[in-house]
């Protein structure tokens, strides 16, 4: 759980959004904020609060995913990593590539949550974020999801006529995209709890301001969410 009244908490997540990002490749940089052009195979790394990280692994062959994971982290407090491109040495069993080494140098310690950004245009999902969760039962998926929607309800009053995107939680509902592979071989069977979100375009482009607020709340408050009743 976070620790101290709510206006201190945002000012500890504003003082770690703050610190710079670094730029992983052939060499490391102090760069302001996630460039869109960085190079292919380099991954952009950000500290936040310790132990809590926003992953982007295609941050730009998946369309709007680096820039939008790291505003997420910005808003959260939470750690930062984007890879740019796919050219970046595969996770594998008992051999973890560069994407989790980053992963870890942005936790700064045991990783308890890690939240990745994913987006698709598959015309069936165009309404819905997918949210593959570990760390938790079909429960707490379920909490999960209705957290989402109570946080998403209160924001859509005050924008009406934007779109109104729903979730899926796995294990609670069937997914299309249930980062199967990830769980079992990637960073996700690391941290305590990890969510894989898979978002549409209504998310990430149509309505991209209003979800990134959405989102950032419904992280903030489902990474603190305990486990059982």
């Amino acid at each position: 759980m976070m620790e101290g009244p709510p206006t201190a908490r945002w000012a500890r997540a504003r003082s770690v959004a703050a610190m710079p990002l670094l730029l992983y490749g052939c060499a490391a940089q102090s760069v302001v904020s996630f460039e869109p052009d960085v190079p292919r195979g380099h991954t952009v790394v950000r500290p936040g609060r310790p132990g809590f990280v926003i992953g982007a692994p295609h941050g730009t062959t998946d369309p709007q995913t680096g820039d939008f994971a790291a505003e997420l982290a910005r808003r959260t407090g939470f750690g930062l990593v984007v890879a740019a491109g796919l050219a970046i040495e595969p996770d594998a069993p008992g051999r973890p590539g560069r994407y989790e080494k980053r992963v870890q140098d942005a936790a700064q310690g045991p990783l308890a949550y890690y939240a990745e950004i994913h987006g698709n245009d598959r015309r069936e999902s165009a309404n819905r974020i997918e949210i593959a969760m570990v760390g938790g039962d079909a429960g707490l998926a379920t909490r999960l999801r209705v957290l989402y929607e109570l946080i998403r309800d209160a924001h859509l009053r005050a924008h009406p006529a934007a779109p109104r995107v729903d979730a899926l939680v796995e294990p609670a509902d069937k997914l299309f995209y249930g980062a199967t592979g990830s769980t079992r071989d990637g960073i996700v069977r690391l941290p305590a709890r990890a969510l894989h979100l898979e978002l549409p375009r209504a998310a990430r482009t149509d309505a991209r301001e209003l979800y990134l607020v959405i989102l950032a709340d419904f992280l903030t408050q489902a990474s603190t969410l305990p486990a059982g009743r």
